[in-house]
């Protein structure tokens, strides 16, 4: 029979158990309001990410490899850029030569929010993409006045 010397064994079995929890619990976030990767009906991937301040404008970066510009779609709400991929592939129902054993490669699908912390034009906007990089350029929008009205003190 052995004798465990280290009086803390209990407690680190709980810390690991309460790790894989959260790590389970994570795994089911939902990427708009927490701006993590979220699992999907589909195979879900991550999606990398760089935002820059140059000064006039900001430029931001994502990785969306192994998707075509035809399946990555951005928008702009209230400040925040969306970026979303998303393809499908067609799948038949059986192979002719019997290669595959398993085929998991029906949908996949990734998306990210980012907060710009700045209001950007939207009307000068543009983005590219090449090599599954989309790389979207904001222009930084000119400061206005204040909305509202001036108050006189009596």
């Amino acid at each position: 029979m052995t004798t465990d010397d280290n009086p803390f064994r209990n407690l680190e079995r709980q810390f690991e158990r309460m790790q894989r929890q959260f790590e389970d619990a994570l795994e089911m976030w939902n990427v708009d309001q927490f701006g993590m990767p979220a699992t999907d009906t589909g195979t879900t991937v991550g999606m990398g990410i760089d935002l820059a301040d140059h000064g006039e404008e900001f430029v931001l970066t994502a990785d969306v490899p192994g998707f075509d510009r035809e399946d990555v779609e951005l928008r702009l709400s209230d400040d925040t850029i969306h970026i979303t991929a998303e393809r499908e592939e067609e799948m038949t129902e059986e192979q002719d030569d019997g290669f595959y054993i398993r085929s998991e490669r029906e949908r996949q699908s990734t998306s990210r929010s980012v907060r710009l912390p700045e209001p950007v034009d939207e009307d000068r906007i543009e983005a590219t993409y090449r090599n599954g990089v989309v790389t979207v350029t904001l222009p930084k929008r000119e400061p206005t006045e204040p909305a509202g009205r001036s108050i006189d003190i009596e």
